[in-house]
């Protein structure tokens, strides 16, 4: 095997014809990888995506070939893939306004060229959802918002419109079903490629603690910050700590690790109705 790619979390691997995507235990706030790992993040990651994807299968192809062909040493936590031409946006739905949404709302009235309803507060649920792209930043960077029509401008019309219907179909479907089982999904980001054949699959992680913002239904409480099953307890505890958001980032203490991976682990089993 070769690596091709070590990104925030993930490391992509060359195995003959198909990739391997190796989900690690590293945590990223704010576009930056923090010292300290999260136990079991990676596998959480990668069994909650596989579910997804069977999931979301009617509406999008996706690029999983075996969650279980993969090398003993990345046993759980890798996915063998095929191989696409990645489309170079980040494609985000948001049904509920929270995180950067909510810093570009108060900002500009409005989130990647989107116009929102005055009076909104944080955690508020939006008249529907909305489609607000951004770049894909190198490590250590930053994304950045973009409008549908810089979308269009970069990869074309037909394409960009594709990503937005998608995104928002994905969204609605993953939203439906996670209330079901009591979580409200605040936002969401996706990636795509296309295949040989120009057909756009989805791809690297869906509907994840790391991808997403899960909200418990009962405690949804608009104009306060809402309780997370992801990685905002990581978020929260780093602005206490003086961080200046670059790259690199504090160790993060204990009892924050232990937190935060009991959240991934609750969202999981929660979602799935399996236990961890």
């Amino acid at each position: 095997m070769k690596l091709l790619h070590s990104g925030k979390v993930r490391d992509v691997y060359a195995d003959g014809d198909d990739l391997l995507l190796v989900a690690s235990d590293r945590i990223s706030v704010y576009d930056v990888v923090l010292p300290t790992p999260i136990p079991d993040k990676g596998k959480v990651l990668t069994r909650l995506s596989l579910w997804w994807f069977e999931q979301l299968a009617d509406i999008v192809p996706n690029h999983v070939i075996s969650g279980d062909d993969v090398p003993a040493e990345f046993a759980g936590r890798a996915i063998r893939c095929r191989r696409l031409d990645m489309l170079p946006v980040e494609c985000i739905a948001r049904g509920y306004l929270a995180g950067l949404g909510l810093s570009e709302y108060r900002a500009k009235g409005e989130v990647s060229g989107v116009p929102l309803p005055a009076g909104l507060v944080e955690g508020s649920r939006l008249p529907s959802p909305v489609f607000t792209p951004t770049t894909k930043a190198a490590v250590g960077e930053h994304d950045e918002f973009i409008t549908l029509d810089e979308v269009r401008t970069q990869i074309g019309k037909d394409l960009a419109d594709e990503l937005r219907d998608l995104t928002l179909r994905i969204y609605s479907r993953g939203a439906e079903i996670a209330a079901e089982r009591g979580i409200v999904v605040a936002d969401t980001k996706l990636e795509f490629g296309r295949a040989p054949d120009g057909t756009v699959v989805l791809a690297d992680e869906v509907l994840t603690p790391d991808s997403s913002r899960f909200w418990p239904l009962d405690q949804w409480e608009p104009g306060r910050t809402q309780f997370s099953f992801d990685k905002q307890a990581v978020r929260d505890w780093s602005r206490g700590t003086g961080w200046d958001q670059t790259a690199p980032g504090p160790e993060i203490p204990e009892d924050v690790v232990a937190l935060a991976r009991s959240r991934y682990v609750e969202v999981y089993e929660r979602l799935t109705g399996t236990s961890w």
